[in-house]
């Protein structure tokens, strides 16, 4: 007989029964300390996270992006160099339905990806359409609430929905994909992606170019029948999870095209309608494919939970080479996909296996709930430092500016003739302090220097009060002539992350 491992609590304890709480008698009342059955309840009631508010539903697989074209010329992006394979996720899902919902509901097809680059991982959250019901954030939240239930009778309901649409004409083009043949696909396999918003790119020179994302299904177009969706919902509701799992199983993986439309950076002024609208696609005529490379679908998750309800996707998970543009849309959701995972998932749900990037991480965050990776005891938690802990470098990464009505910029405001950082700091210590509250304030600073004990900040510190007051800078120095000797080696290096 194979031997069979112990059932053990979650601490890794050998437990009594899988069977039988402990109790006074066997007829009588179970105990407090029955530790694991207070576990297995405990746990149990905790099984759930908050369900997605948007793209609940859904499924998932993993496999493999290989580029196949050289695009190149447009971005220095990894992950879409000549001859690149990488790993990668992705999750399939519709849009307004619950977490149970059928999955031939007439609903756009959330179309996520998760790209684990060299560079970091890299999303693209994207839909089964090119466009969407609107083109600015602040819309939509209220367009969610419109498709989902009344708060009296917790129906759906046409009156919501149909009284935003129409008065938001800007959702005419989605809400004609929507009711088309597209509006049900046949299944994942038989539906094309698309980014939807447009993106930036930029190659090794520095020169920039607006793209849109296509994702062709190799399989072709199939969609439902409304009569056949209908017929589908109550006999097997989940029946996309169901398709996308057993081909996988089967060695039937699914493929997609991925191609990009290409706009010079410069033509965005001067096109015949706002080429970041949401709402608006780019004629093929204008700006032809251009083949990037196939995705295939070939590994099913091991754990539904872990690999997939757990897993998340945000858009702002850029790598050098890829950078927003000015899509209202795209720009609200940088902030609300991010902050809905720590919301849903936690605070570190970068760090779960299934979202964790396979590049390096050398970051500033620290602490939070389920806390794993962690730097040695000698990084420094802040920046800037002098310790040797990480440093940004602008040279590798990219930056989102783009030209509008002002470059963005990651600088100072423009100087004006007294900007500076210490002449206000200057002015209070000599005109406002007083005599004595000049002497104790040296006090107080010298006190505090005094406890610095490398020699090289201890210096910086003493040219920080010259630059407030000279006379304060020298006052400061002579009282810490003779001082306590101080650390006079070098700063230590940056510890290796814990994997």
């Amino acid at each position: 007989m194979s031997h069979v491992p112990a059932t053990t609590t979650n601490s890794g304890a050998p437990v009594a029964s899988d069977a039988h709480a402990l109790s006074v008698g066997a007829d009588g009342p179970i105990v407090l300390h029955d530790h694991y059955l207070v576990e297995k309840l405990a746990q149990f009631n905790r099984e759930r996270v908050p369900e997605r508010v948007v793209h609940a539903k859904g499924g998932g697989a993993f496999g493999t992006f290989t580029v196949t074209g050289d695009v190149s010329s447009y971005t220095r992006a990894a992950v879409f160099q000549p001859g690149a394979t990488t790993e990668m996720l992705a999750r399939f899902s519709t849009v307004a339905g619950e977490l149970g919902s059928p999955d031939t509901w007439r609903d756009p097809r959330g179309f996520a990806l998760k790209f684990y680059t060299s560079e970091g991982n890299y999303d693209l959250v994207g839909n089964n359409t090119p466009v969407f019901f609107i083109r600015d954030g602040i819309k939509f939240p209220d367009f969610i609430h419109s498709q989902k239930r009344l708060p009296g009778s917790h129906l759906r309901d046409n009156d919501m929905q149909w009284d935003f649409w129409s008065l938001s004409p800007e959702s005419a083009h989605q809400v004609t994909w929507l009711m088309g043949d597209r509006g049900i696909p046949a299944s994942w396999r038989h539906m094309d992606g698309f980014g939807s918003h447009t993106y930036q790119w930029i190659n090794a020179a520095g020169e920039r170019f607006w793209v849109k994302y296509h994702f062709k299904t190799q399989q072709g177009i199939k969609n439902l029948s409304p009569q056949d969706a209908s017929q589908l919902a109550g006999s097997d509701a989940d029946v996309h999870i169901r398709d996308l799992y057993e081909h996988i199983e089967a060695g039937d993986f699914p493929r997609w095209t991925l191609s990009v439309q290409v706009m010079p950076y410069a033509d965005a002024t001067t096109y015949r309608f706002n080429p970041f609208d949401l709402t608006k696609v780019w004629p093929h005529a204008d700006y032809p494919l251009v083949e990037v490379g196939v995705m295939e679908l070939n590994r099913n998750p091991e754990n539904y939970f872990a690999q997939i309800e757990q897993a998340t996707f945000a858009p702002s998970n850029f790598v050098p080479g890829i950078a927003a543009s000015p899509d209202k849309m795209l720009l609200a959701r940088i902030f609300s996909y991010a902050d809905a995972h720590r919301y849903r998932v936690g605070t570190n749900h970068a760090q779960l296996p299934v979202n964790a990037p396979r590049a390096d991480v050398h970051s500033y965050s620290k602490d939070g709930a389920a806390r794993y990776h962690f730097e040695s005891a000698t990084t420094p938690v802040y920046a800037p430092n002098s310790s040797g802990g990480p440093a940004a470098d602008p040279t590798r990464a990219t930056d989102g500016g783009w030209e509008s009505d002002g470059d963005l910029t990651r600088a100072a405001a423009t100087l004006h003739a007294q900007d500076d950082d210490f002449g206000q700091a200057g002015t209070l210590y000599r005109e406002v302090f007083d005599d004595a509250a000049r002497a104790r304030f040296l006090d107080t600073i010298t006190g505090h220097v005094g406890g610095v004990r490398r020699a090289d900040i201890r210096e910086r510190a003493v040219q920080y009060w010259t630059q407030v007051d000279a006379g304060l800078g020298a006052a400061l120095r002579a009282r810490l002539e003779g001082t306590a000797p101080v650390e006079t080696g070098t700063p230590a290096t940056s510890a290796t992350p814990v994997a």
